[in-house]
């Protein structure tokens, strides 16, 4: 028998495990026949941008003909350092090492630069990890997710985004996600003459520019409190004209001071929202111990974090509701598995981030982790355009406010190498950081 019809006699991609087992019975059953383990001979950057945001997607190549691996290795803001990265640092470092050694990959490669948590460093090591689980998975035939211990639900909910300049407009379309099976809408109104997070289109008016001192170079307007009290009049609008049957969500993106945020959470306790997102910036999260104190509207954090000891002392004093890492960011699968069983012993809920800055591979790696833990929450929704999943082919299924696994083996998703190649980037990545307050004071994104 030769390598290869061995490899898939034991569950080689398509095949089933043995006697249904995990990961580890697959190593056994390696042994046993005395399979040579698989060996990296390549990691490959791609960079495509078949829609608005800069992807960047890790390919890890091995010496079993025709078996490798996906990752997600996405910044949007900067993925031509997190490209660099991986070509000149983990490339080199990983090279002939075995595609099984996951946790021992993982931890000498966090180490490798000395100074870790970066968010370059951590989103290249997470398209290097997504890529050899999937490469584990389609070793033992099996979806990521019976790697990570099974199915605990069916399919895995979404929340939809609903954004609007009006009032009236943004009540229809959260009607019209109710009508197509959704249970839960993000909602985002603009703040009339300013600028704002998460409604395209609100500019801030010629009066408000006015306002402004002489000196100051033009640009968008936000100012908190006028953001406070119209979010505060949305959701008194909202829940008088949809009831309590929809769970509604909103992301504060980290822009009033802090005391304003704590009045707008405690002012938001009647509407009884799903979660409130982003009430402090990374540097302001001990503002989340006073603010536990002061209120019951559940909280969720971590778009931004990138290092343990931003999101251990929230969720261990149990001051916020939902994790809400961006999985890339804080070093990919292997890591976010970890987050999520900590924040089980904390009744501390997942809430991936999960918009069009996270590549079809990193929808499909939330979507496995989501599958697989007990103290899942609810998942961000994107749509991928036919164009994005010619792509990526394989992309998770959405349908009825839920996404579904297509339980392939491995991630179960692939890509397109040239296809990819036709849509280069336009830029070197994205920007965020363009507004300022009247007086031309920086607001953080």
């Amino acid at each position: 028998m030769n390598r290869r019809s061995a490899l898939k006699t034991f569950g080689g991609a398509g095949a089933g495990l043995l006697g249904g087992a995990g990961p580890l019975a697959a190593a056994q059953a390696q042994a046993r026949r005395g399979l040579p383990p698989v060996k990296i001979t390549d990691v490959k950057t791609i960079l495509t941008q078949p829609a608005g945001d800069h992807l960047v997607v890790v390919k890890v190549l091995t010496d079993e003909p025709g078996l490798y691996g996906l990752g997600c290795a996405t910044h949007r803001e900067r993925p031509l350092s997190v490209a660099a990265y991986i070509e000149n640092y983990l490339k080199p470092f990983v090279m002939g090492r075995n595609c099984d050694e996951i946790e021992d990959i993982w931890q000498s490669a966090y180490v490798q630069s000395y100074f870790r948590s970066g968010v370059t460093g951590n989103n290249a090591l997470s398209g290097l990890d997504g890529a050899l689980w999937d490469i584990l998975g389609k070793r033992c035939g099996v979806p990521v997710y019976k790697l990570l211990g099974g199915k605990m639900r069916a399919a895995v909910p979404l929340y939809a985004h609903a954004a609007a300049r009006e009032l009236a407009d943004l009540e229809d379309q959260v009607r019209k996600w109710m009508a197509q099976g959704y249970r839960h809408v993000r909602v985002q109104v603009a703040t009339p003459g300013f600028s704002g997070y998460g409604v395209g289109g609100a500019a801030t008016s010629e009066a408000v520019q006015k306002m402004r001192p002489e000196g100051v170079a033009p640009s968008p307007v936000f100012e908190p409190t006028p953001y406070v009290n119209m979010t505060i009049k949305m959701f008194e609008y909202l829940r008088a004209k949809l009831g309590f049957d929809v769970e509604l969500l909103h992301d504060v993106h980290e822009r009033p001071t802090p005391a304003l945020s704590l009045q707008l959470a405690k002012a938001l306790e009647p509407y009884r929202l799903f979660f409130l997102e982003d009430c402090f910036a990374p540097e302001d999260v001990a503002w989340f111990q006073i603010m536990r104190q002061q209120t019951t509207t559940p909280l969720a954090m971590g778009e931004l974090f990138v290092n343990r000891h931003e999101w251990l002392p929230l969720v261990t004093n149990r001051w916020i509701d939902f994790i809400r890492i961006h999985i890339s960011a804080v070093g990919g699968l292997n890591m976010a598995r970890k987050v999520a069983s900590l924040c089980e012993f904390f009744n501390v809920r997942s809430a991936w981030h999960g918009p069009g800055n996270v590549s079809p591979v990193g929808h499909a790696v939330n979507m496995h982790l989501d599958l697989a833990i007990y103290n899942f929450g609810i998942q961000e929704q994107n749509f991928f355009s036919p164009t994005v999943r010619e792509v990526f082919p394989g992309a998770p299924e959405i349908k009825g406010g839920y996404m579904y696994s297509n339980d392939k083996p491995g991630l179960g998703i692939d890509i397109d190498e040239k296809l990819a190649a036709k849509f280069p980037y336009k830029t070197p990545g994205g920007s965020r950081g363009n507004d300022r307050r009247l007086d031309g004071t920086i607001v953080r994104p």
